[in-house]
């Protein structure tokens, strides 16, 4: 088992070091798309007092493109054509024709199938396509969750579960779910913490977004329930590197990171699904210059 320290001086130099260590003692293995440096069971813990957000600084992570995706998911959505007329192309790659005919699924181009957004809020819905309207179909996990945090006699609940990870439609998704659990726990009456599990994590391109997208959901969680953001804690199952982000990456170990910057969020609305880019604002993000690195598929 693998066990990443926590760092003292920084709390993004816990993601330095898991670079750093992956590279040095990671086993080399071939995979669905590549070869990659392997360790099993990382883990690292973000504050989010006094409206802290972590966007990594050793390099410029996206955080609108990672907030455009997390309201996407917020409501639902697993029609990728949205994104893209909001510039947000992350998930092109798995929803083309192409990619979705290697994976057996018959859908429009653009049609992601039941991924997060559907099992987060129509959890188990039968699937057809994504234009089909889920409303009180399937488990609304978000929602339940929202009514838990919002009842302070049954906020200390320690069943506040969501996941994304349903096997009886894995089949149907165009890309099963990485980050596949999470659970909120309030301590202290008011203070929101969440703990989330992922079987696979990027560490090149898609930890920096998980680690942000998270603590986004944080946030809004607690702006919208009325309580206070306080931790992000954070378990990878399988954390790896592609063997064509080393190179990039041995350059970011090197940086020193920057205090992280805060967020604010404008407004506050009845409906989860209400809150829109426009509503956060991110103050003091301070950040080195762009690693580039190709996604993989």
């Amino acid at each position: 088992m693998y066990k990443l320290k926590v760092a003292k001086e920084h709390l993004e130099q816990q993601y330095l070091d898991l670079i750093h260590d992956i590279s040095e003692y990671g086993t080399i293995e071939e995979g669905r798309n590549g070869k990659t440096l392997v360790v099993i069971g990382a883990n690292m813990y973000f504050s989010l007092k006094d409206n802290t957000i972590p966007l990594l600084t050793t390099k410029k992570v996206a955080w609108k493109t990672c907030l455009k995706e997390l309201l996407w998911f917020i409501r639902g959505s697993t029609n990728n054509k949205i994104l893209k007329d909001q510039k947000c192309y992350i998930w092109n790659g798995n929803s083309s024709k192409e990619f979705l005919k290697s994976r057996g699924l018959d859908y429009d181009e653009d049609d992601l199938g039941p991924v997060y957004g559907h099992q987060w809020r129509f959890f188990n819905a039968e699937y057809k396509d994504c234009k089909t309207d889920y409303s009180n179909d399937g488990v609304d996990q978000l929602k339940n969750i929202i009514g838990c945090l919002k009842d302070p006699s049954k906020r200390q609940s320690r069943r506040m579960v969501m996941t994304a990870w349903n096997p009886c439609q894995i089949d149907k998704m165009a890309l099963p779910p990485c980050h596949i659990l999470v659970q909120f726990h309030v301590t202290r009456k008011n203070m929101l913490s969440c703990s989330m599990y992922q079987r696979s994590g990027d560490v090149g391109l898609g930890v920096p977004f998980n680690i942000a997208s998270y603590s986004f959901l944080l946030h809004i969680l607690a702006t919208h329930c009325d309580l206070v953001p306080y931790e992000f804690h954070y378990h990878i199952g399988n954390a790896h590197i592609y063997e064509e982000h080393i190179t990039p990456l041995k350059q970011q170990v090197k940086r020193n990171p920057y205090k992280f910057p805060t967020l604010e969020i404008l407004n506050k609305y009845p409906n989860i699904e209400d809150y829109k880019l426009e509503d956060f604002k991110i103050h003091n993000y301070n950040y080195h210059e762009k690693i580039i690195m190709e996604m993989k598929i």
